[in-house]
C-alpha cells in the first residue's frame, strides 16, 4: 500500500493543472443572486424519504488531449437494466457530453455503507492498458445528481478548493491505482411551502406560476431538495475471499475503511476491480436559488500576501496573471483607435443591411445602397469616438487630457486608408480615360462631408466618452511584469488558425456577394445576409473568448492586440478568398490594370472587415477578462 501527505499533490497533479484540469464551483449566497437579478428557471425536484436517486455519468474528460471519452469506455460498472442515453441537447453534444446512467443509486436521506456494486473479472491486457493510458492522460471522472456535478475537496495551502470530478487513478512510482470505491455526500435542505419559492422566484412568482409540480405531496411527508453532492474518491484493495456471492447493493461483510491519503488498488492485467460505494445524506442551509455553478472559477478564502506567495510556485494559470492582466499593451492608443473604427465599420453594415433587409433601401434603385452605406458610416462617428476614448481612459488609468487626439485620429485613419486607395485605384483608371473614375468634384464632397459630418460626430462622441463614467478594473497592475513562459506553439500561427471559424460561417455568402460586386449580378438576399452577419459576430466572439483563455491559462497576459487578430484573422482568409476568385472566376478581366483595381478594392475591403471583426473579438475578450477577475476574489 502506498500512503503519502497527499495525493493530488504528485507527478499529473502539481499545480500545473490546478488551472485548467477542472471546472471550480461556487456556492452564492441568496442575496447575492438577487442583487444581480437571477432567478431560477426550473422548478426544484422534491423528493420523499427512500426515494430513489440516480446518479448518472458524462464523459470522461482531460485537458491534456481535450478529447472526451465515454465512462463506460474503462472497465467500470454498467446498471442491472443496461445502460440508458440521457436526452442532451445540441450544446452538450458539440462539447462532447455523454450523460448516461450508472449504477449508482441511492435512497432519499437514507446512509448507506460498505456497498457493493460489481467485480470486473479479471482485466484483459487491452483493458489495463487502457485504463493506465487514461490515467497517465489525467482523465477525470465526471458524476452527476440531480444536474449536479460531483464536487471533490481538497485542501492546499491553508485553504480550501473545490473541484468537479475526480482522476480516474493515479500512477505512484510506476505503479497504477485506480479510485474504485467513492464516498458520497448528499446535502439537502427541506422543502418550504410555496410561498417561500415564491419569494424566492421574484416577486411575479415565475418558478411557481410557469411548472407546477407532477407529484402531489401531503401536508406530513417530508419533502426535500438537493443542493450540494461532494465524493471523495479511495483506493482500496477488497479482499475477493470473502465476497463470496455478493449481489450489486448487497453489504460487503467487513467494512470497507475509505482513507483517501492512501492508494491500494492496483491495476494490473488478469486481476479484477472491486467497486463499491458509500452515501451519506446531510442536512444544509443552503437554499434551492443558491444552486449555481460558475464556470472555471476557484472560491478562495481570504489569503495573506505571505500565504499566496508560498502557493505561487504551485498554482499557475489565469490566477496568477491577475496582477499584469489590465496591463497596458503596446501602442494601446492605436488600439483603442482600431477598436472604435471597427466599430464604426460594422454598425454601418448592420445598419446598412438591416434596412435592405426590411426594404427602406432597394437594391434595384442604383447607388442606394452605396448611398446608405456612407451616410450611415458619417453618422456613426459618433460611435467611433465613444468607444475610442471610452476605451483609451481604461488603458492610460483615467488620462483625460489627450482625448481629442484620440477622437482625431479615430476619425482619420480609416477614412485616410480608403483615400489613399480611391485615389491610387483612380489615378489608374484616370489613367486609362475609363468613365469609372470619380469625379474630381465628387472626391471634394466627400472630403467635406467627412470633415464637416464625420469629424464633428467623432469628437462629439470622444467627448461623452470622456464624460462618461471610468472603467475600474477589478485587480491592482503589479508595478514589475510577470515572466512570461515560452509558448509550446508560436502564438501568431494560432492567431492566423482561428480566422478559419469566422471564414467558414460566410465563405459561400461570400462567392454571391463578390458576384454582385465584380460580375454585375443584382444581390438580394439581405435578410439571410443578417442572418450571416450575426452568426459571423457570434463566432468571431467565441474564438476570441477561447484564445484568450488559453493564452490566460499558460500565463500569458498579453490578450489584448491577440484577442483583437484572433478574430479578426477572417480578413486573411477573405483576402486569400479574394486572389483565388480573381485567378478562376474573373479570368476574363483584361490586362494588369483590371486585376490592380480588383485588388486594390479588395484590399479596402478586407480592412474593413479587419477592423470590424477585430472589435467583435477585442470587446468580447476585454468584457469576458474583467467578468472573470471580478468574480473572485484574489487579494
Amino acid at each position: 500500500m502506498a500512503r503519502f501527505h497527499s495525493p493530488f499533490d504528485i507527478v499529473r497533479f502539481k499545480a500545473a493543472v490546478v488551472h485548467t484540469q477542472y471546472r471550480y464551483v461556487r456556492v452564492v449566497k441568496e442575496t447575492d443572486l438577487k442583487s444581480v437579478g437571477l432567478r431560477p428557471r426550473s422548478y426544484p425536484h422534491r423528493y420523499g424519504d427512500g426515494d430513489l436517486l440516480s446518479v448518472k455519468v458524462n464523459s470522461l474528460t482531460s485537458i491534456e488531449t481535450e478529447m472526451p471519452y465515454g465512462y463506460y469506455t474503462l472497465p467500470f460498472c454498467k446498471p442491472i437494466d443496461g445502460v440508458q442515453n440521457s436526452r442532451e441537447n445540441l450544446g452538450e453534444l458539440l462539447m462532447g457530453d455523454r450523460i448516461e446512467s450508472s449504477p449508482y443509486r441511492f435512497k432519499s436521506y437514507v446512509n448507506e455503507t460498505d456497498v457493493f456494486v460489481c467485480s470486473t473479472g479479471p482485466l484483459s491486457k487491452e483493458e489495463a492498458r487502457i485504463m493506465k493510458l487514461r490515467i497517465d492522460q489525467v482523465y477525470q471522472v465526471n458524476h452527476i445528481l440531480d444536474n449536479l456535478p460531483a464536487i471533490r475537496y481538497t485542501e492546499k495551502g491553508g485553504f480550501k478548493l473545490r473541484w468537479i470530478g475526480f482522476p480516474v487513478g493515479l500512477n505512484f512510482n510506476n505503479v497504477y491505482y485506480v479510485f474504485n470505491h467513492l464516498r458520497f455526500k448528499v446535502l439537502v435542505n427541506k422543502y418550504g411551502d410555496d410561498h417561500a419559492i415564491s419569494q424566492a422566484s421574484g416577486a411575479t412568482g415565475e418558478g411557481v406560476d410557469v411548472v407546477k409540480s407532477s407529484r402531489t405531496w401531503h401536508n406530513n411527508v417530508t419533502q426535500r431538495i438537493i443542493v450540494g453532492f461532494e465524493v471523495t474518491p479511495c483506493s482500496y484493495r477488497h479482499d475477493i475471499k470473502q465476497m463470496g456471492n455478493l449481489q450489486m447493493y448487497q453489504k460487503f461483510p467487513r467494512g470497507i475503511n475509505c482513507d483517501p491519503l492512501s492508494l491500494a488498488m492496483v491495476v494490473k492485467e488478469g486481476e479484477p476491480i472491486v467497486f463499491s460505494y458509500e452515501v451519506s445524506f446531510e442536512d444544509s442551509d443552503i437554499e434551492w436559488l443558491s444552486r449555481t455553478i460558475r464556470r472555471d472559477l476557484t472560491q478562495y478564502e481570504e489569503i495573506d500576501k505571505d500565504a499566496q506567495a508560498e502557493i505561487s510556485e504551485e498554482v499557475s494559470g489565469w490566477k496568477l496573471v491577475a496582477g499584469d492582466v489590465f496591463r497596458p499593451p503596446p501602442n494601446a492608443d492605436f488600439l483603442c483607435i482600431l477598436v472604435g473604427d471597427g466599430v464604426q465599420i460594422l454598425g454601418m453594415a448592420f445598419v446598412t443591411v438591416l434596412f435592405a433587409a426590411f426594404g427602406v433601401i432597394s437594391p434595384a434603385s442604383h447607388g442606394a445602397l452605396l448611398t446608405g452605406m456612407l451616410f450611415s458610416y458619417l453618422i456613426l462617428g459618433f460611435a467611433a469616438g465613444y468607444v475610442s476614448v471610452k476605451l483609451w481612459r481604461a488603458v492610460s488609468g483615467g488620462e483625460r487630457k489627450n482625448w481629442a487626439s484620440v477622437s482625431w485620429r479615430a476619425s482619420c485613419f480609416f477614412p485616410g486608408v480608403a483615400f489613399l486607395v480611391l485615389v491610387s485605384m483612380n489615378s489608374l483608371l484616370w489613367g486609362s480615360q475609363s468613365t469609372g473614375a470619380i469625379p474630381f468634384y465628387l472626391f471634394v464632397i466627400l472630403l467635406l462631408l467627412w470633415f464637416f459630418v464625420s469629424v464633428p460626430l467623432t469628437l462629439v462622441g470622444g467627448y461623452f466618452g470622456l464624460k462618461s463614467s471610468s472603467i475600474e478594473y477589478p485587480v491592482r497592475i503589479n508595478h514589475i511584469a510577470r515572466e512570461i513562459p515560452p509558448p509550446k506553439y508560436p502564438s501568431w500561427l494560432v492567431v492566423i488558425g482561428a480566422g478559419t471559424l469566422p471564414f467558414g460561417t460566410l465563405f459561400i455568402e461570400l462567392y454571391f456577394i463578390m458576384s454582385s460586386l465584380w460580375l454585375g449580378q443584382v444581390y438580394y438576399v439581405f435578410g439571410f445576409l443578417l442572418v450571416v452577419m450575426i452568426l459571423l459576430v457570434i463566432v468571431c466572439a467565441e474564438v476570441a473568448l477561447v484564445l484568450t483563455y488559453m493564452h490566460l491559462c499558460v500565463e500569458d497576459w498579453r490578450w489584448w492586440w491577440q484577442s483583437f487578430f484572433s478574430s479578426g484573422s477572417v480578413a486573411v482568409y477573405i483576402l486569400i478568398y479574394c486572389v483565388n476568385y480573381l485567378v478562376f472566376d474573373l479570368r476574363s478581366l483584361s490586362g494588369p490594370v483590371s486585376a490592380t483595381l480588383y485588388l486594390g478594392y479588395s484590399f479596402l475591403m478586407v480592412v474593413a472587415v479587419l477592423l470590424a471583426t477585430g472589435s467583435v473579438g477585442f470587446l468580447s475578450s476585454f468584457w469576458f477578462v474583467y467578468f472573470l477577475f471580478s468574480s473572485v476574489k484574489l487579494d
